[in-house]
């Protein structure tokens, strides 16, 4: 149930064990003595998760409303009034289709024309269902990085169960089949980037100390087509401390270049310029990220820096969160003359960038709702802006489909537009920079009755003082007398934003029985741009649950709700968020839905690609570090007798992302404290939680049945 919108979608889802997924665990001791469970593949760990699966499966499916609510969540994933999500690769719009009869879904294509259509015909290019029925194997769709201006080689990415780690297999989009004695890369967490037909850049598992502490690419290397990858060239290597290295290569005419990366921490990270041989680090902030404005036969070269820190050029500062472009030729001369395209407000953050052949387009949330910007290049560099209409208020996302390796593209200057809010229908649009005409190719059907439901953005007062601004979803009917079944969500890490979302599962299953939906835009999240996120990390990442307390308390002081009615819900980061809540505050809510969790903070860093977050925690093998982190990590203050609700906790066996042994490890400490818990563990999905449609609906409607059933009560006459 964590939010999926189109917008969300234009700005960013029993098997063989993988080597990453096989961690030895320690040997319990007094502190920990369920590290067992931290064998993901391992037999008495198996049998623990099946027992648990079972009892809960005992108790929710059973229930009289389960079936129809997992039928009605299937109808909602299978539906064929979707819209479908394309990404433009030259002549074609491709998209994933999963349904009823496509379970782990076509890999297919149309062209612009034919998608306009209401019902475009499609053509199949990999039909991953047959593909896995034909190789015995669960193929998950895990993308494609194809090799332009034709794009008819393409790496495809095959996930076994949803996990993270892939395997690279090259594929012939006209022929429609693998090429034969084509790249071929084994099953592993890859980076891999087109040089040119005959040549690869690859980070990959080459072997011991290949890899960083995070489980990432360390070492990348130049690989020739006919030849063994054991025989690739290296070309820069990383430490083992870092998170990753990476390569990108950008084919533009006029303006070849290969940038490597190397990511020092979730945030930092060291840009170089890969000149021949030679290696020149761009002088840029570590935290910045990077992009550029440039199209083939198109005079002008523009970086753009996202700043995620205050940045000073010559005599004047820019603020943390600003969008700024220079002529990247006179920066690498070393001029730092730069023009901002946008500067946050309290109230207004950065949004998105995306870029057509002459302009930025600059998504920004203020007050969390979206508007767009268009800065247009002019003759001598300057950019100029003009404020696009568009819908409002909700949320927008925006790509550019413009092709930069095509000198004549005829999409150069066109984009789509999404919009959605909490109760609007996802619609995609067809723009064109310099007007506000745009044209409807897709829009949602409404999933269900809207009428006098209501949607609004109320704010709390967290512990410091600090105004936390939350939406409230009203089904038909409800008011404010605090007998009202209430979700309340949350997240609260890594920048990333709440924006509102049209949710086709909450209202067949959570507004239609007159259930309340609250969304809250915590402290840690991006709402507010790098200072938001930046107020509540590390030494401070309290901050994010005394947020999140302060909205529950919100809710109950405006009766829009009960502590006897209130549930929480989060997955990831916000699974520690309601994990944390519920430890601290457990008498303010009846119902949590931990979803694919971090739990042990105390292990965290060393379980999968933990390490890689320590820039969001703190090391918890530094004394002043976890002498923080200690006073939250819901697996350390669980204790006997805390009064706690009956908690769900969902992951997967295939999460080679979150550790599955962090919710495994905290329902055995539970249940030692003699504390009732549900838990079910799907053994498919990745740190999605799910593989398919089917399982996607059996895990919702655990989801919304376990809610329902803490949370519904009789209402007074």
């Amino acid at each position: 149930m964590h939010p999926r919108s189109l917008a969300a979608w234009l700005l960013c889802a029993a098997a063989a064990a993988l080597p990453s997924l096989a961690m030895p665990a320690d040997a319990p001791t007094p502190d920990d003595p369920y590290l067992w469970l931290e064998d993901v593949q391992g037999d008495k760990a198996l049998a623990w998760v099946r027992e648990r699966n079972a009892e809960t499966l005992k108790l929710i499916a059973a229930r009289e409303d389960f079936a129809p609510t997992r039928a009605r969540l299937l109808d909602v994933l299978n539906s064929r009034d979707r819209i479908p999500m394309v990404a433009r690769r030259g002549d074609w719009l491709y998209n994933l289709w999963q349904d009823a009869d496509h379970k782990r879904g076509l890999w297919r294509r149309t062209s612009l024309a034919e998608y306009r259509k209401a019902r475009p015909q499609w053509e199949t290019v990999i039909d991953l269902d047959a593909l896995g029925a034909a190789e015995k194997e669960n193929w998950v769709w895990g993308g494609a990085e194809c090799l332009g201006p034709d794009y008819r080689r393409c790496l495809v990415l095959l996930s076994r169960g949803g996990a993270d780690a892939k395997v690279i297999r090259e594929f012939d989009t006209v022929a429609k089949r693998f090429v034969d004695g084509g790249f071929a890369l084994p099953e592993a967490k890859t980076d891999v980037a087109w040089i040119d037909a005959d040549t690869l850049i690859v980070g990959t598992d080459f072997g011991p100390g290949s890899m960083t502490d995070s489980g990432y690419p360390r070492v990348l290397k130049r690989w020739k087509r006919g030849t063994p990858l054991a025989d690739a060239t290296t070309i820069f290597e990383g430490r083992a401390e870092d998170t990753w290295v990476g390569a990108s290569v950008d084919h533009t005419p006029g303006f070849e270049r290969t940038l490597i990366v190397r990511a020092l921490d979730f945030y930092r990270q060291q840009t170089f310029l890969l000149e021949g041989e030679q290696l020149v680090r761009l002088d840029v902030p570590d935290d910045a990220r990077i992009s550029f404005l440039h199209s083939a036969g198109v005079a002008g070269d523009t970086l753009l820096l996202e700043l995620r820190s205050d940045y000073r050029a010559g005599e004047r500062v820019f603020a943390k969160g600003s969008l700024l472009a220079t002529d990247f030729a006179a920066f690498r001369r070393g001029e730092r003359r730069f023009q901002p395209l946008f500067e946050p407000t309290e109230t207004r953050s950065l949004a998105g960038v995306a870029t057509t052949r002459s302009h930025v387009l600059v998504t920004i949330n203020d007050n969390v709702i979206g508007t767009l910007e268009e800065w247009k290049r002019e003759s001598g560099g300057r950019f100029v802006r003009r404020v696009a209409v568009t819908p409002a208020p909700g949320n927008l996302g925006v790509i550019a489909l413009h092709d930069s390796e095509r000198r004549d593209d005829p999409l150069a200057e066109q984009y789509l537009l999404s919009y959605t809010d909490f109760l609007t229908p996802d619609s995609l649009l067809l723009g064109r920079t310099g007007s506000d005409r745009r044209e409807t190719l897709k829009t949602l059907p409404a999933s269900f009755d809207a009428t006098g439901m209501r949607a609004e953005q109320l704010f709390a007062q967290s512990r410091d003082g600090t105004r936390v601004p939350y939406f409230v979803v009203w089904p038909k009917g409800a008011k404010a007398d605090g007998n009202n079944p209430t979700l309340l969500y949350g997240y609260g890490g890594f920048q990333i934003s709440l924006e509102p979302w049209y949710s086709r599962g909450m209202g067949a299953a959570w507004y239609s029985r007159g259930g309340v939906l609250v969304v809250a835009n915590i402290r840690g999240g991006g709402e507010f741009g790098p200072r938001w996120h930046q107020a509540a990390i590390k030494e401070n990442k309290q901050r994010s649950y005394d947020d999140f307390i302060a909205v529950a308390e919100d809710l109950v002081r405006r009766k829009i709700t009960s502590a006897r009615q209130l549930g929480i819900e989060g997955g990831s980061n916000g699974g520690l968020l309601v994990g944390a809540v519920m430890v601290q505050r457990p008498e303010l809510f009846n119902a949590v839905v931990c979803q694919v969790p971090l739990l042990d903070m105390k292990r965290f860093h060393k379980l999968l690609a933990g390490a890689s977050w320590m820039a969001e925690y703190g090391n918890p093998d530094k004394p002043e570090d976890w002498a923080v982190i200690s006073r939250y990590s819901p697996y350390q203050n669980v204790k006997r007798d805390g009064g706690y609700p009956t908690p769900l906790f969902t992951t997967s066996t295939r999460d080679d992302r979150v550790h599955p042994g962090h919710a495994r490890k905290m329902v055995a400490r539970l249940r030692e404290l003699g504390q009732p818990v549900l838990y079910y563990e799907n053994i498919e999905g990745g740190h999605g939680g799910a593989a398919d449609n089917e399982q996607r609906a059996t895990l919702q409607a655990i989801e919304f049945t376990y809610l329902w059933q803490r949370l519904a009560a009789p209402r007074s006459p």
